[in-house]
Order: C-alpha cells, then sequence, then structure tokens
C-alpha cells in the first residue's frame, strides 16, 4: 500500500484521527484552488443541519461552499485519490463505506465555525470525515486552525491549514472548530458515508 495511505489507516485506527501533511500534490492542489477561485461567485453561504432541518446561521458559521460534481479533470483526479482511500479504509478497517461526498470551502478573513459533530452516533451515516487545504501558504498565526476536541470537551490539538495537508477524524468522536481566518482560506471539506440502513 502507498505509504501516505498506510499512514492515514495507521492514524485513524491509532487515535481516531490523522493529520498527513502535503497530502495533495502542488499541481492537483494548485488546480483545484483554480477552479474554486474562478467559480467563486457559485459559492453560497453555508448552512447547519440537513433536509428539512437545514437554516442558516451565521453565528454559528459563516462559510461559503460549492459541492464537487466531478466535472472537471482535477475534480475526477481529486475524487478518484479519495475513492482509493475509502477502499484503503474498508480493507483495513472494515468501515462498509460506500460513499464519499465533499464541497469546496472558502473561509474569507474573519470567518469561523463554532464548534460542532459532523455525525451524532445512530443517526448519520457519515463515518469518516476529511478536509483537505488548497492553500497556496499559510503565514504562521494567520488563524483558521481546525481545533479537535475529545467526548470531555478537552482540545486535542490544532491543526494549521497549510498547503496540501489532509486531516481525517471519526465523524461521530470529535467536536471540531473553524477559528477565525486571518486570510482567505480554501479547503475540501468532505465525508465518507454508508448505508444508514445497511442490509442485513
Amino acid at each position: 500500500m502507498d505509504q501516505k495511505l498506510q499512514a492515514v489507516i495507521d492514524g485513524l485506527a491509532s487515535n481516531g484521527f490523522v493529520v498527513i501533511p502535503q497530502w495533495l500534490d502542488d499541481e492537483l492542489r494548485d488546480a483545484l484552488r483554480g477552479e474554486l477561485l474562478v467559480r467563486r461567485e457559485e459559492l453560497t453561504r453555508a448552512g447547519i443541519g440537513r433536509e428539512g432541518d437545514h437554516q442558516q446561521r451565521l453565528e454559528v458559521r459563516n462559510d461559503n461552499t460549492l459541492w464537487l460534481d466531478g466535472l472537471s479533470l482535477q475534480q475526477q483526479r481529486y475524487l478518484a485519490l479519495m475513492d482509493e482511500l475509502r477502499l484503503a479504509f474498508n480493507r483495513s478497517l472494515f468501515l462498509g463505506l460506500n460513499d464519499y461526498e465533499c464541497h469546496f470551502a472558502h473561509y474569507p478573513k474573519g470567518h469561523f465555525y463554532q464548534k460542532h459533530l459532523d455525525a451524532f452516533r445512530g443517526r448519520s451515516n457519515r463515518v469518516v470525515s476529511a478536509v483537505t487545504y488548497l492553500n497556496a501558504w499559510w503565514p504562521a498565526g494567520a488563524g483558521g486552525e481546525l481545533a479537535l476536541y475529545d467526548s470531555h470537551d478537552q482540545l486535542l490539538g490544532k491543526v494549521d491549514p497549510a498547503p496540501g495537508t489532509l486531516v481525517c477524524f471519526l465523524s461521530e468522536e470529535f467536536p471540531h472548530e473553524v477559528l477565525p481566518a486571518g486570510d482567505d482560506r480554501y479547503s475540501i471539506a468532505g465525508w465518507f458515508r454508508r448505508d444508514a440502513h445497511p442490509l442485513a
């Protein structure tokens, strides 16, 4: 297995979360960020909750998002990379993942997402959350970190949105937040999922 894939598997198995610097090569990172910038007018203000519970609450989150549709070459390359990771999760950790969904995310200067869980136990089909950073650079002290907490609300660490970094964590286990960004912060946020009601 590829070294980077193995590092993700090992980290998730050991700790429930893992940070992999330079997961994306520069070329693919820049192509994805370039598409995001070109399509910036298509991004919409993100909300919280799903389906009938979906609502915009700017005091909770105020980033802008655009779901990937797989139509561009760079999206296809990225989605193929994440599907390879999905298959590796299934082979090594027996997670039964059958889907991956993701969106571009842009946090303008000063924008944030307060502490939340991506999935509530037994009430979601999201299993593993994944964030990939598309910034070309990120200066020290510029904020925008992903802060991860344990189930007792103790801070586990903060991840800088450094170029090409991948963060994966178990969706039901780790409350997290995006701290206010000191510059434009670009990423892809996604979730590996399984059927909510798998066949017996």
